[in-house]
């Protein structure tokens, strides 16, 4: 693997689920795979779960870690390189160029990780992914998806694993029901997570091994080309009614871009939905809004994976970065 930012990186997707499998019950059996190799994670947003999960994995295989913050630790990053036509001009708020930028940090370190959000003003912008392929263009050095404008492939992958180990601890069916639900929230969030999710999930139900399906408010509908072929579902609780899985996530309008429709409390994920699922568990990539988007007793319950999901952040990092060093 050379890079990962798409799931078009990865050879075999099962594989890799292995490898999060394998390196969870082995987490220091490849730490020599990292000795004098350096991983940079470059935050242009927020994070909490991918920093230090990404920074354990790391750690996990003998890398040495630098971690830096754009805007706070660096100067301000410009990313386009033409303007209606024309070579930017770089007499506004952003004082250095990717292209001098992704090559230095190419230079200290062997793996380049990135943090970018979709701004949601713009989407022909956010959808072009402008962060993650000018340092992919210009770094020289492989480069991993902390989350971008359209993905977030380390939670979707650690999603995977934790439906895998799921299905194995709760002897589960061997083609359980997966529903992606669109959560309430009161302001607009990113696409991210849930097109990820998507993009992953349809290859497994593309093979027959898991019924897919998304609900969401009409006005909602994700970009095609992630939702692929799942089944779309207005009424919630019929999406809900014999699931095994219920992902919760908040996204903003994709047709409406960047706007919040509704923020119509009836979407919130209860107990008393869940009791139409077939015992099912409950996944959020996290953070949470409690008793806005899910309800105390849901999150609280044996029915929920979210501590364990998000600990799986770990085990999708190193399966990842253990791909990518055997190949330098």
């Amino acid at each position: 693997m050379q890079h990962f930012i798409s799931p078009t990186d990865v050879t075999d997707i099962h594989a890799l689920i292995k490898q999060g499998l394998y390196v969870k019950a082995n987490p220091f059996e490849d730490a020599h795979l990292g000795k004098n190799k350096t991983i940079g994670l470059i935050f242009f947003n927020s994070s909490l779960r991918t920093r230090l999960s990404t920074q354990k994995a790391a750690q996990n295989l003998g890398m040495n870690v630098m971690i830096m913050n754009v805007g706070q630790d660096s100067w301000g990053l410009e990313m386009e390189e033409m303007i209606e036509g024309h070579p930017v001009i770089m007499n506004g708020d952003k004082a250095e160029h990717v292209k001098e930028a992704a090559a230095v940090i190419g230079r200290y370190c062997d793996v380049i990780g990135i943090r970018a959000f979709a701004e949601l003003k713009d989407r022909d912008k956010d959808y072009r992914e402008l962060v993650m392929s000018q340092f992919r263009k210009y770094a020289g050095v492989p480069i991993v998806n902390l989350e971008s404008a359209t993905r977030h492939p380390l939670q979707s992958l650690a999603d995977c694993i934790t439906i895998a180990e799921a299905k194995a601890a709760y002897a589960m069916l061997a083609r359980p029901k997966v529903v992606l639900t669109w959560l309430p929230h009161f302001k607009a969030l990113p696409q991210a997570v849930a097109n990820s999710f998507c993009e992953w999930m349809n290859p497994l139900a593309n093979a027959g091994e898991i019924e897919f399906v998304v609900t969401h408010p009409p006005g909602y509908e994700l970009a095609p080309e992630y939702l692929g072929n799942a089944r779309v579902e207005y009424d919630q609780e019929k999406a809900f009614e014999g699931a095994d899985f219920i992902y919760g996530k908040n996204w903003s309008s994709y047709t409406h871009y960047g706007q919040v429709l509704t923020q119509n409390p009836a979407w919130m994920v209860t107990m008393d939905k869940m009791q139409l699922t077939n015992n099912g568990k409950f996944m959020h990539c996290l953070p949470v809004r409690r008793n806005v988007k899910v309800s105390d007793d849901v999150l609280d319950s044996p029915q929920s994976l979210v501590i364990e999901q998000a600990a799986n952040r770990e085990w999708s990092a190193q399966a990842v970065l253990k791909e990518i060093l055997l190949t330098l």
